[in-house]
């Protein structure tokens, strides 16, 4: 009995108290970003006479953010999220190129100052070097989460912009669809390269079968998009959850972690089977109903000793370099020919949010001790932050573009 009201207290808490307030702020602020504020301030002021969090909340909260890594998986291979190229098959392919190579720049930039500014700066602050992994692996690591940009929360902040700027909004969104995918391939490296970059050592029977299971995904996808296969609706609802099963259980059975498999397993899912089931609505439940108590626990797990002004401190430095670097990055090569420097700032005010996928990753790293607490609790703000300014700083940018269009005109 008392685990179950400890349970409802963490449902009351995270989720419908993060709802309310999401709400009563006319939705102006990310629903993503209130449970882990609750999270933060109740770690900052030392409340843990409440049995929070419960381990049914944590097992909720874990199903919630495996779903939300699913979809983002899938959201991946939707084609509406490209930006769509016209003209001749050269234009075309000239266009999508430059397009790739801008947001490669958009990742490497703030990767590598980030990277950078972690191993001669931040990992020699006071508490936040790795556990585990040395001073270049805990600084990629940081810089990892500096260079991401939050693929689900990007998507939820653009359908509140409408369709008068889609055309800026399309483009933010292609570019995080690849930088999402080239996160979770440098997470797995990272998290290779930490367990001395071999999985094969001393292989055991749960590593190979998990080995070949990822293959056997792999393959099937494949041939199910080669024949054209289409399952019925019913079919494809209960084939998914075995995706999404087999494959956080591969990952976590290769030592790597389990939302990573999540990911990888929705990316698979063959695009038909995809349009068969309300992916957004799928993501959006999981985001509203049951990720915030992952969310809210990751804050509410900080260690209340390290939030302070020395943690707000470097995670506005960290906000500083983050969005400076994206920014510069989207100026330096923008994503399309002739794009007004206001609109590529705009394009790269999007792209600084981090949202969701930072405090996933970070939370990735943190359990795979390649971040510090310190070192957590700074990224973690500087996701809710980053978060926070993205729509305002948006909507700045082209409003101030709208009003120095007519005055170029007139002159």
């Amino acid at each position: 009995m008392q685990s179950l009201i400890a349970a409802a207290l963490d449902v009351l808490v995270f989720v419908v108290l993060a709802w309310c307030v999401w709400r009563g702020l006319g939705r102006s602020i990310p629903i993503a970003v209130i449970p882990i504020v609750i999270g933060l301030v109740m770690a900052a002021t030392g409340v843990g006479s409440l049995g929070l969090p419960s381990a049914l909340g944590d097992d909720i909260g874990w199903v919630g953010v495996l779903l939300l890594a699913f979809t983002a998986g899938m959201e991946t291979r939707q084609e509406a999220h490209l930006p769509a190229q016209t003209g001749t098959a050269s234009n075309a392919n000239a266009g999508r190129l430059r397009f790739l190579t801008s947001a490669a720049v958009a990742l490497l930039l703030p990767f590598c100052v980030g990277t950078a500014a972690a191993h001669f700066y931040f990992t020699r602050l006071p508490g936040w070097d790795a556990p585990r992994g040395g001073e270049w692996l805990g600084s990629v690591a940081i810089g990892l989460c500096l260079a991401v940009s939050a693929l689900p929360v990007l998507i939820g902040i653009v359908r509140e912009l409408g369709p008068l700027h889609r055309r800026l909004s399309q483009m933010a969104l292609g570019i995080a669809v690849i930088d999402d995918a080239v996160l979770w391939v440098g997470l797995a490296l990272v998290l290779l390269v930490a367990d001395n970059g071999s999985l094969l050592d001393g292989v055991s029977a749960e590593q190979l079968a998990a080995l070949l299971l990822l293959v056997v995904l792999a393959t099937a996808a494949t041939l199910v998009k080669r024949l054209q296969l289409l399952p019925p609706r019913w079919l494809v609802w209960a084939i998914l959850p075995v995706f999404l099963g087999a494959g956080a259980w591969s990952t976590s059975q290769l030592g790597l972690h389990a939302l990573l498999g999540a990911y990888f397993a929705g990316a698979m899912v063959p695009q038909a089977w995809a349009r068969q089931v309300p992916v957004e609505r799928i993501g959006q439940v999981a985001l509203v109903a049951l990720a915030p108590l992952f969310f809210g626990h990751s804050g509410l797990k900080i260690d209340g000793d390290v939030l302070g002004w020395a943690s707000l401190q470097a995670s506005v430095a960290l906000l500083v370099l983050a969005v400076v670097a994206k920014l510069a990055a989207v100026r330096l090569y923008p994503p399309a020919p002739g794009l007004h420097r206001r609109d590529a700032l705009a394009v790269g005010a999007l792209l600084q949010c981090k949202g969701l996928m930072e405090i996933v990753a970070a939370t990735i790293l943190r359990d795979k001790g390649l971040l510090s607490e310190h070192a957590f609790a700074a990224l973690v703000t500087l996701a809710v932050l980053s978060t926070l300014l993205t729509g305002p700083a948006f909507r700045w940018l082209v409003r101030e573009r709208a009003v120095e269009s007519p005055g170029r005109e007139m002159a």
